[in-house]
């Protein structure tokens, strides 16, 4: 079997997660990992997915694409094996006046201290921008790690919080 991944972007209508679903179920592919969203009008999916090769549900996810509503692009990827520890899990919350640059600044301040986002949502509201991101962080890097994002918070004029994640309750 096959590990791939499967993103579908195009304009929302009702249908596209079942439409997708059904084609895989067909070809005999597990969906593993997914997220979906809509963006402004705008239907964007992820998924991993165990199944056939990537040719053959390339195919079978063409007539989705069809007429130029969908895109669906498919991916074979290598299965994670081992992986180093996760680290500390976070949730980052910025808020404030949008502005270019908030997301650049405030994620290259966790790349630099060796945090991982592994999750990560923006809104536009108005004028008021929200971030909100899960992180991996390593063991006690949060503590320097909240002062370095306040600095660069405050430089946006934008507010931060860096607070423990809560266990997922499964």
């Amino acid at each position: 079997m096959n590990e791939l991944a499967i993103t579908v972007i195009g304009r929302d209508r009702p249908g596209i997660v079942a439409d997708v679903a059904e084609v895989l179920a067909r070809l005999g592919a597990n969906l593993t990992d997914s997220t979906m969203t809509r963006l402004r009008g705008h239907f964007a999916m992820t998924l991993i997915c165990v199944g056939p090769a990537a040719p053959e549900v390339e195919a079978a996810l063409a007539p989705l694409a069809a007429g130029g509503q969908l895109l669906a692009t498919v991916r074979a990827v290598t299965p994670d094996g081992e992986t180093a520890p996760a680290g500390e899990p976070y949730v980052m919350a910025v808020h404030g006046a949008d502005r270019m640059g908030i997301v650049a600044a405030v994620t290259r301040v966790l790349a630099d201290a060796g945090g991982n986002v592994t999750d990560l949502s923006t809104r536009l509201a108005g004028s008021l921008y929200v971030v909100v991101a899960e992180v991996d962080l390593p063991p006690g890097a949060a503590g320097p790690l909240a002062g370095q994002l306040a600095d660069a918070a405050a430089g946006l004029g934008v507010d931060v919080t860096l607070r423990p994640a809560e266990p997922d309750l499964l």
